[in-house]
């Protein structure tokens, strides 16, 4: 599976983006997909998930502020993003999981940079 995110770039806080990641193949083909960031210095971290069902979860630093959401249509997954903060800046990448010959497999992509300015 590749993965393109784009979307990325400079806003003030309390602006909003929203990220958008295009695979490959049908969405509906990947068990799970994410939204992880990374900002310097610090770890790679989940921001949130949706999974096969459409269920979704959030990191409680984004909860309220950011929507995973998905269409099919377009093999696309979104990180609507708002309310942002200086502290959500960080390389965006998004992941697909799939379970295949009896193992989870993780595909990333590139990522995209969102920036927030005081």
């Amino acid at each position: 599976v590749q993965l393109v995110e784009s979307g990325g770039g400079l806003v003030q806080a309390g602006g909003s983006l929203r990220l958008s990641c295009v695979a490959s193949r049908s969405i509906f083909t990947i068990n799970n997909m994410d939204w992880y960031r990374q900002a310097p210095g610090k770890q790679r971290e989940l921001v949130a998930s949706i999974i096969s069902s459409g269920s979704t979860d959030y990191a409680d630093s984004v909860k309220g502020r950011f929507t995973i959401s998905r269409d099919a249509a377009n093999n696309t997954l979104y990180l609507q993003m708002t309310s942002l903060k200086p502290e959500d800046t960080a390389v965006y990448f998004c992941k697909a999981q799939i379970f295949s010959l009896s193992t989870w497999q993780d595909y990333w992509g590139q990522g995209t940079q969102v920036t927030v300015t005081v």
